[in-house]
Order: C-alpha cells, then sequence, then structure tokens
C-alpha cells in the first residue's frame, strides 16, 4: 500500500455516501472537511489552497486553506450561477478559477483573492444546444474545463452538445471564443488531454465510448482519428469518464464506466494517432476518476459505486494491480499531494 496523502472528494448525497473531502494515505482516510458533493478538486499550484465543486442544485464552488498536516479551513463558498458544477480548473496565472456546470450546461469564472477565498463571479457563459441521444443531449451539459500546455488557450467541453468550445481568458477574467471543434453526433464528449510536447489532443466521449484524436494548434482542434475504448464486441452499455495521459506522452489511460476497467493507449511519436493496448479491471464498480501518483508509477481509480479505491503499478506505460482496493465511500475524485 502506497504511503503517498491523497484529498479524496466523495458525493454525498446519494444513500451511502460520505461526508465530504478526507485526506490521508490511502489505507488510513480521515474526513476534513465537510462539504456538499465535491466531486472535483484542485490545489493551488503553491499548495496553499484547495478548491472544490458543490455539485447541487445550487451549484457553488468552495475555497480551503490547506494546514500543516492536510486539514481543510474553508475560506468561502460561492456560486456559479449554474446547477451541478462537476469540473474546476485554475488558470495557469493563478488569478482565476474556472467551474462547469454540468446539468444547465455553463461556464463560470471566479477571481482567487491573495488570501486563497473566491471573489464574486466575474463572468459567465451560457451555452447551447443539442444533441441526437434525446436522454442526454436534451441541451447543454459543460462538464470540463481545461487549459492548453502553454496556458494560452482554455477549452469547455459540452457532452449535450457534442461541441469543444476554444476561447481565451482575459486580465479580467472573460472568455473570448476563437473556435469550436464539433465531435460527430451522439459522441457525448466529456474530457480533453493535451500532448505535453506534440501538437495533438485527445478527447474521451461518453455516450459512444470513443476517443477522439485532434490535431492541435493555436488553439484549434483538427480530428485525425477515432478509436473505441473497449475491445470489438464488447457487451452491455459503457461510459467513459475520466481521461489521463503520462508526463512523456506516451500512453492515455480512460475509465470505463459499464465495463469497469481501465483502457490503456500507446500514443504514436508524433501524437496523432493511438492504439488500444489493454484493458484491465478498475478494482471496482463504475470508476469516475483516476489520477497519477505524483511520482507517475501508479495509478489511482475511483470506483463510485463500489466505495472502493484501486491502486495499479504503471511499468512501460501497462498497468498491474497492486494490492486490494480500499473501502471509500463514493469517490469520485482523487488528488495527491
Amino acid at each position: 500500500m502506497t504511503s503517498e496523502r491523497i484529498y479524496v472528494g466523495s458525493y454525498t448525497s446519494q444513500a451511502g455516501g460520505g461526508d465530504g473531502i478526507a485526506f490521508g494515505p490511502l489505507d488510513g482516510l480521515e474526513t476534513v472537511a465537510t462539504v456538499a458533493d465535491p466531486s472535483f478538486l484542485v490545489r493551488s499550484a503553491d499548495g496553499r489552497f484547495l478548491y472544490s465543486t458543490d455539485e447541487t442544485d445550487d451549484g457553488s464552488v468552495a475555497a480551503f486553506a490547506i494546514q500543516p498536516e492536510g486539514g481543510l479551513e474553508l475560506l468561502n463558498q460561492q456560486p456559479t450561477g449554474g446547477m451541478h458544477p462537476c469540473h474546476v480548473e485554475i488558470d495557469p496565472s493563478g488569478r482565476f478559477l474556472l467551474s462547469a456546470n454540468y446539468s444547465s450546461g455553463s461556464v463560470a469564472v471566479h477571481p482567487l483573492n491573495e488570501n486563497g477565498s473566491l471573489g464574486e463571479r466575474v463572468y459567465f457563459v451560457q451555452r447551447s444546444g443539442t444533441g441526437p441521444n434525446a436522454d442526454r443531449q436534451e441541451g447543454p451539459h459543460a462538464h470540463q474545463v481545461a487549459f492548453d500546455p502553454a496556458g494560452a488557450y482554455v477549452f469547455d467541453i459540452d457532452l449535450g452538445s457534442d461541441t469543444v468550445y476554444s476561447s481565451t481568458l482575459s486580465a479580467d477574467g472573460e472568455l473570448a471564443e476563437v473556435d469550436r471543434l464539433h465531435i460527430h453526433p451522439g459522441a457525448g464528449p466529456r474530457h480533453i488531454v493535451f500532448h505535453p510536447t506534440a501538437g495533438a489532443a485527445y478527447v474521451i466521449n461518453e455516450l459512444d465510448s470513443t476517443l477522439t484524436v485532434c490535431g492541435y494548434a493555436d488553439g484549434k482542434l483538427q480530428i485525425v482519428q477515432t478509436v473505441s475504448t473497449r475491445p470489438a464486441d464488447s457487451p452491455g452499455e459503457n461510459y467513459p469518464a475520466e481521461l489521463l495521459i503520462s508526463a512523456d506522452g506516451g500512453f492515455l489511460y480512460g475509465s470505463n464506466r459499464g465495463d469497469n476497467t481501465i483502457a490503456v493507449f500507446a500514443i504514436a511519436p508524433d501524437g496523432l494517432s493511438v492504439e488500444l493496448v489493454q484493458t484491465i479491471g478498475s478494482g471496482g464498480d463504475w470508476p469516475r476518476h483516476l489520477a497519477f501518483s505524483n511520482d507517475g508509477t501508479r495509478l489511482y481509480a475511483a470506483n463510485e459505486r463500489s466505495d472502493q479505491i484501486a491502486v495499479f503499478a504503471i511499468s512501460n506505460g501497462q498497468l498491474t494491480a497492486r494490492g486490494e482496493p480500499v473501502s471509500w465511500p463514493k469517490p469520485v475524485c482523487i488528488l495527491p499531494v
């Protein structure tokens, strides 16, 4: 079992859910903050502050000061202006927190004060559009906000309209649209990652279990390949969730909810094509989130429905289960420190 300390965000509103945010080594987690549905966590670059979503009907984001032993002191909370924020990201300058409101399909921007607290919202954009999946794409559903490696452009991913929006972020916290990428209808794009050195990006699609490979330059994406996140003829329904890329740009790791596997893709040297090289059981049911250990030698999988966190060793890009999964209620985000 790893001795690395992690924060874990859990759903609190589900039956059998947790109490908020936990901290500690994997086999010694303890709740350190009581907050509603902290489904995504991010830490400031200097390690002093932590921010979480409050994925509720009246969506908000929360700011915490990190204590010397990892405890959290709530600084404040601010409304996002939307429903069920499911993702947050700090801009590379460290001045703003951006959040994606899933149910209402919008993106909010909050300034970060010097003491780590959140200022009142300075920008809000409501996305629009639908997709062919009547149950899941009846309207916009923002699922992630992410920056490219240079920090020059910000992307918000809309599952509901099969759209990836590209924008710049001004010094005042306003988004100015640069481009849009339309993924194939019914894909349900969820998360994006960028190659660290090649001009490439990768989008995992929740509704049809695909991965979209894109060329990337100057805020614009161009699709070059689409592959399945599952082996051919896999039975049953499946809904991919998280996507990670290794620090060297050699491998991608995607979670499959339904199959309950982690898919491993080898990336070509130019970044513009991938090959599915491994699928391995996630160590539980419904792997919503994946995270690398700080040294990149291990991968955590948060299995939401089975209340388990599993650990995998990484060797030559491949995964091997390491020890037995650890029980924790409704884990949905893991943040190593």
